[in-house]
């Protein structure tokens, strides 16, 4: 695994581990085999932030389960005081969460994956996602602070780009939502250079700048 001082970067594979979550006990890498996975962890279980972001992801969870994503939360709280806290949430916002959270009390996975941010906290998980591709590679990784809550429909947008570059093999660009034009990788050579250079298809800025839009549907 490619990290320094328990940091994950983008391109590491992520950590296996073993956990109980309110789902039962989750074997990671069996659990998300051929899925992508959205994996966020909170700072803590009964507080207010953290109760409107489970709410949002649990009203999008169709979203994600359609684009071959699963979600999975993560706190240093029991698996009790999760149940308890699902439960509540479900009743407070009219919802269900169907993604398991896991119970991390020993702070061992939250320690892997970099959770733990001492200068934001040394007794909680600040608000990280790492987006997983299916062959358990890191594709990216947002961090948010205690007192500010994720944004669902970035953290779909990014899972949409993901998809999409790996897909097409292309770029995305500033603000890019799925339908905009996308970046067509630069010519490296001269060759390819002039050869771009009279291609159709294309909105072209220049040589080593060229949208183009893709098939729908």
């Amino acid at each position: 695994m490619s990290e320094e001082n328990g940091i994950l970067r983008i391109g590491s594979k992520a950590p296996d581990f073993k956990a109980k979550t309110t789902h039962g006990e989750l074997n990671f890498f069996d659990w998300a085999k051929d899925s992508w996975v959205v994996f966020f962890s909170h700072p803590a279980d009964f507080t207010p932030v953290c109760s409107t972001e489970f709410a949002e992801f649990a009203r999008r969870a169709e979203d994600f389960k359609a684009r071959n994503v699963k979600l999975l939360g993560l706190s240093i709280d029991s698996v009790y005081s999760h149940l308890a806290w699902v439960r509540a949430v479900e009743q407070m916002f009219d919802v269900q969460i169907p993604f398991p959270v896991v119970a991390d009390l020993d702070t061992k996975v939250a320690q892997l994956y970099g959770m733990i941010h001492p200068g934001a906290s040394e007794t909680v998980t600040v608000r990280a996602v790492y987006f997983i591709d299916p062959l358990q590679s890191v594709r990216a990784i947002i961090y948010y602070p205690l007192n500010v809550g994720r944004n669902m429909d970035e953290i779909m947008r990014t899972i949409d780009a993901l998809q999409t570059a790996a897909k097409h093999g292309v770029a995305c660009p500033a603000n890019w939502k799925p339908g905009d034009k996308v970046i067509v990788p630069a010519p490296v050579t001269y060759d390819a250079m002039n050869q771009r250079l009279g291609e159709a298809g294309l909105e072209r800025k220049d040589w080593w700048f060229s949208k183009k839009s893709l098939p729908q549907g």
